[in-house]
């Protein structure tokens, strides 16, 4: 008999997690959480490269239902937010529901039974509602250069860390200088012979305020919670402030001055820092926050490489301007698959088709949630509920309440299979593209991973996130197709049958 559950939730970082904690709250415990690693957290599991630290405060970067007093830094390293994410499973009783090590390879809405089929490493199940929350950030990108399968050395994305290597007296090579790059070439920069960091496109780099927390403010915090709500608040709205020069570049001219005077402040060499200064708009590429980027650049033993690769040889690297280097290791900082996201591919709806398919290259939902022809489908951090500007958890938390206001309705309405009308998804995503016109991921004059190969924004929510959480607060009926279940799902399995493995 095929394993059957009502939900069936796919990744287990903040997405997933923050699902299966609020089905617990609502009182629904017929879930299970489907883990490819083998433990949660998603990206913060994964990703381990010296130096890993998030961007966002980390009063701000948790969920609002689960705080933290002790944090022990304004912005929390990967492995502080790692150990978070996995005591709050643990506290509110998710562990039991996580099956690890079981990578989804098909989801498939079955007309017939109207239900989800699902494919896994581990065998085949049904549910009657898939969430998707595998994060954008979930699937490394390798680039696509010449010769690059022919390298004889170490070379490896910094997302799949090699701790086993040592690049101690090494010759080195980073390509990308994107977020996790600023983060990890400081830290190998004191231990490599040599670097070369191949830079197709300079970032916005801004002064991190990131300091420790001070034992007063922790004791403050764990016997004071509304003092903790307050900071959270104060940093949330300070954020939100910026937007306005992400909507309107016009209004960028101080950060950029701002982020202008950090180069100057940090560089001192002419030829490095104009090498180093972009030439478009901030906020059109991810701005990025570091204090020690800079520095460990003019260091004697790093050279930015700013011509293309035209070459990769079993023990070099030869840029386009003929120049062969000798090179032991690679590390890719490369990003990861946003505009064109894995789960796409394996996803099929109503029609047989995929997501990828449906999509042609511009992924669009209804709410950044929902997506016409596909029944019963939700998917955590959606087409354009990516931020610039705050934190992704507030978007997180704003589809986690539509979720159970949606559920809720189906449960009193008897009507448990729905679907995003064709009309509404388009209107919403007509007006959607409309706001981002003029805006500096449209506008600002670089090619970021913001934009999808149809050069449509895919990614970013346009202006502030209140809006957004206005928006998501009550799920309308009249936006959805409608209808009860036709034929009845199986009975549940015994549990013994069903137990999952246990997360320790």
């Amino acid at each position: 008999m095929t394993e059957h559950h009502r939900i069936a939730i796919v990744g287990s970082g903040f997405a997933g997690l923050g699902a299966a904690i609020r089905l617990k709250q609502g009182g629904i415990e017929d879930f299970i959480v489907l883990e490819r690693g083998e433990d949660i957290g998603g990206t913060w599991n994964f990703n381990t490269y010296p130096g890993c630290q998030c961007d966002i405060p980390s009063h701000l970067y948790s969920f609002s239902f689960a705080p933290n007093p002790s944090w022990s830094r304004t912005y929390s390293k990967q492995p502080e937010i790692w150990e978070y994410l996995r005591r709050t499973s643990r506290e509110h009783g998710i562990n039991a529901h996580v099956r690890l090590n079981c990578t989804v390879t098909e989801a498939s809405w079955d007309q017939t039974t109207e239900l989800w089929r699902i494919k896994t490493s581990s065998g085949e199940l049904t549910a009657e509602v898939l969430i998707a929350g595998a994060g954008p950030l979930s699937e490394p990108k390798l680039p696509q250069i010449p010769g690059i399968d022919s390298f004889a050395g170490a070379m490896f994305h910094s997302a799949e860390w090699d701790h086993e290597h040592s690049l101690k007296g090494e010759r080195v090579a980073v390509i990308g200088t994107g977020a996790s790059s600023i983060q990890f070439v400081p830290h190998i920069q004191r231990e490599v012979q040599k670097l070369h960091l191949f830079q197709r496109t300079p970032p916005w780099v801004v002064r991190h305020s990131d300091r420790k927390t001070s034992r007063l403010e922790r004791w403050l915090y764990r016997t004071f919670p509304p003092a903790q709500r307050a900071v959270r608040a104060a940093v949330y709205f300070s954020r939100e402030l910026f937007v306005l020069a992400l909507m309107h570049p016009r209004e960028g001219n101080l950060p950029e001055r701002v982020a202008e005077r950090h180069l100057h402040k940090q560089v001192s060499d002419p030829e490095l820092r104009a090498k180093l200064k972009p030439n478009y708009r901030i906020g059109c590429k991810r701005i990025l926050i570091s204090n020690d980027y800079y520095p460990a650049l003019a260091q004697p033993n790093v050279e930015v490489v700013t011509e293309g690769i035209s070459e990769i040889r079993p023990h070099s690297i030869v840029s386009s301007d003929g120049v062969e280097r000798e090179v032991d290791a690679i590390i890719l900082g490369t990003g990861f698959h946003v505009t064109d996201m894995p789960v796409a591919k394996w996803i099929r709806g109503r029609e047989g088709k995929t997501l990828a398919e449906t999509w042609d290259g511009s992924a669009e939902a209804y709410l950044g949630s929902t997506i016409a022809g596909f029944p019963n489908l939700f998917m955590l951090v959606g087409p354009n509920t990516g931020l610039g500007h705050n934190s992704i958890v507030f978007m997180i938390e704003s589809q986690l309440n539509y979720l159970m206001e949606c559920l809720r309705f189906s449960d009193n309405s008897g009507m448990d299979v729905w679907e995003t009308r064709e009309n509404v998804q388009r209107a919403f995503n007509d007006r959607l593209q409309r706001e981002l016109e003029g805006s500096v991921w449209t506008s600002g004059g670089c090619q970021s991973w913001y934009l999808d190969a149809n050069r449509r924004n895919t990614t970013v929510w346009p202006g502030f996130t209140w809006r957004y959480r206005r928006r998501l607060r009550k799920f309308s009926p009249a936006d959805y197709r409608l209808h009860a279940r036709r034929a009845a799902p199986p009975a549940e399995i015994p549990a013994a049958a069903n137990e999952p493995a246990l997360v320790s």
